[in-house]
């Protein structure tokens, strides 16, 4: 029998509200970041544990989970602007 090549990683901290699927409070205003990706009209770019990375709409709080925020060709390089008092 092979074994898998899938290793779960123990201890591994979640702080977005699954571990799989894209939520609206995920998805980053345009104006907090740069420099901002071409968008389709019905995508977003959202911000999990791992970066960011751009997902449908229709992705979202659809309690599926969301291939686009494992698929590493979806990931993007962003530099997210400090919060201003």
């Amino acid at each position: 029998m092979a074994k898998s090549s899938n290793r779960h990683e123990t201890g591994k901290k979640v702080t977005t509200r699954s571990r799989f699927g894209s939520h609206s409070d995920m998805v980053l205003d345009p104006t907090s970041a740069e420099p901002w990706p071409k968008l389709e009209y019905n995508e977003v770019v959202c911000k999990d544990d791992e970066g960011y990375y751009i997902t449908l709409t229709s992705r979202l709080d659809t309690g599926l989970a969301d291939p686009n925020r494992y698929s590493t060709n979806k990931r993007i390089e962003l530099i997210e602007y400090e919060q201003g008092d």
